[in-house]
């Protein structure tokens, strides 16, 4: 075994527990195509060594954005292949399993296609170390579906060959390009656009028709994903691929009427794509409702909810909730963390005793409905101002506990007071900003081009112009509140729409109405 350092070399009483390697299938590019199983050794990861092609939404299902590392170009391994960048990664997945960490190695589409996935295990198998192959959704078949192209049919297609275009020019000899030109099916050449005049003239002269139709997909899954058609023949003469973005996938063979046509009618979002920063795993409804009208959503959590600042207070007043006349909630959060602080005490809904209940929103009012309770307050206005306003004509002298972050607003608490009721505020959560955004996750963003950016707190908002700065002046900025738009206007961002109700369906009017115009396009 090639020498790696000290760590091996440890007796075992001495060395720290070994961690374990997964190496996971990124899909073509959307997060919508990462399977279960990929999610969760995603959120669980203690470090991610990702592709530089793996897209930013993706990488935000990442845990913590601080444990991506962006995998090595080979000459930083151990070893006489060193400089040979699966071997190099290899050597690096060693030195961060070795550590104790659990290691997730994350490929653009699936780990066991044309990904190198050989060099890179063999330190790892070398090392002794535990390892994983979580499958991902691989190109050929990615693009086949965006485009809308059977790869096989009994009629005309009876196999399906999955062939590299990348060194065509240098293993030209090494190709059985009669071979492939004969097989009676589709063939799929990944990495094969800037190689693409050498091997498509190679299958034109052994036997291919010019008229055999190619589809090129460039970029697929991501919000520029192109799809172009074309033939064997103008491939061929250098027609095609000198301006597709890589990853970019050629299908050979695969022809369908669907390929000119969108997969889907337009929505009056189509072509925009919308930055969700809400915190990881509170963001599905707004990505949802924005695919739903044709945009393309990426997740870029800016803050991260964690668990109370003291979890003992927390636990004592829903002890004592059956004492309060009302139950205040501030955000879903504050309902996530009562109601599993809750189950956890083995306690059910027989513990509020004849508490009554209140909630500044209607989605924090849905998930007490979803958890089993019956909110008996909601206001019209959607914030603390409107809550005080709905309590003041029929409340009197209560016992109130409020649920809430471990900071915001002092409004509600300070009005409830001064009315003369008592209050308790409890720290259900903590809600940070994160401290910096990957450089990877910036570059991104840059590659990819944003329309629209979905601003729903001022904590959020506050975060957003510290880690983006300058790009939020080339977005177009989509508050979901006064309160928001006002943290905003402070820092000098100026939203070029605002929820008339703080929901996500008010949100994403909010955008449709501003209209579809690109950043830069003016208001």
């Amino acid at each position: 075994m090639p020498a790696f350092g000290p760590s091996l070399d440890q007796p075992p009483g001495d060395a720290p527990p070994r961690g374990k390697v997964w190496f996971v299938g990124a899909g073509p590019g959307s997060p919508d195509l990462l399977t279960l199983r990929a999610v969760e050794c995603l959120r669980q990861a203690d470090v991610v060594v990702h592709d530089a092609l793996v897209p930013p939404q993706v990488l935000a299902r990442v845990a913590a954005a601080g444990c991506l590392v962006q995998a090595p170009r080979g000459g930083s391994g151990r070893g006489p292949a060193a400089d040979d960048p699966g071997t190099a990664t290899g050597w690096l997945l060693v030195r961060l399993a070795v550590e104790g960490k659990r290691v997730v190695r994350l490929k653009g589409g699936d780990p066991t296609v044309f990904a190198r996935l050989a060099e890179e295990l063999a330190p790892v198998q070398q090392a002794g170390l535990d390892w994983e192959i979580v499958p991902g959704v691989t190109a050929a078949l990615a693009a086949a579906a965006a485009a809308g192209l059977p790869l096989t049919s009994r009629a005309t297609a009876s196999s399906l060959t999955l062939v590299t275009g990348h060194g065509a020019a240098e293993n030209h000899d090494r190709i059985d390009y009669a071979t492939l030109s004969r097989l009676p099916g589709t063939l799929a050449v990944y990495m094969g656009v800037e190689q693409v005049r050498t091997w498509a003239g190679a299958l034109l002269t052994a036997g291919r028709p010019a008229d055999t139709p190619v589809t090129v997909v460039s970029r697929c899954g991501w919000p520029d994903q192109r799809i172009m058609p074309s033939s064997l023949g103008r491939c061929a003469a250098g027609d095609v691929g000198h301006d597709c973005a890589a990853p970019a996938i050629v299908l050979v063979g695969a022809a369908s009427d669907a390929a000119a046509s969108p997969a889907v009618a337009p929505g009056p979002l189509t072509a925009r794509t919308v930055l969700v920063t809400r915190p990881a795993g509170q963001a599905t409804d707004l990505m949802q409702a924005l695919a739903a009208r044709g945009a393309t959503p990426i997740a870029l959590p800016l803050v991260e909810i964690g668990p109370p600042p003291d979890p003992g207070a927390l636990a004592a007043a829903i002890l004592a909730a059956d004492r309060y006349d009302w139950i205040v909630f501030a955000s879903v959060n504050g309902v996530d963390a009562f109601v599993s602080t809750l189950r956890g005490l083995g306690r059910d809904g027989r513990a509020i005793g004849t508490a009554r209940l209140a909630a500044i929103g209607t989605a924090t009012s849905r998930a007490l409905e979803d958890a089993g309770f019956v909110c008996d307050a909601v206001p019209t206005l959607q914030r603390s101002e409107g809550l005080l306003d709905a309590l003041g004509d029929t409340v009197r002298r209560g016992r109130f506990l409020l649920l809430r972050a471990d900071a915001g607003r002092d409004i509600l608490p300070a009005g409830l007071r001064a009315a003369g009721h008592h209050v308790d505020e409890v720290a259900a959560y903590t809600s940070r900003p994160l401290a910096a955004l990957p450089p990877a996750h910036l570059a991104g963003l840059d590659g990819i081009g944003i329309d629209w950016i979905t601003i729903t707190s001022g904590r959020i908002a506050e975060a957003a112009c510290r880690l983006l700065g300058a790009r939020l002046g080339a977005w177009r900025v989509a508050s979901l509140s006064p309160v928001t738009s006002a943290v905003l206007r402070r820092h000098g961002i100026e939203p070029h729409a605002e929820a008339r109700e703080p929901t996500t369906e008010g949100l994403v009017a909010a955008i449709v109405t501003a209209g579809t115009a690109g950043a830069g396009d003016g208001d």
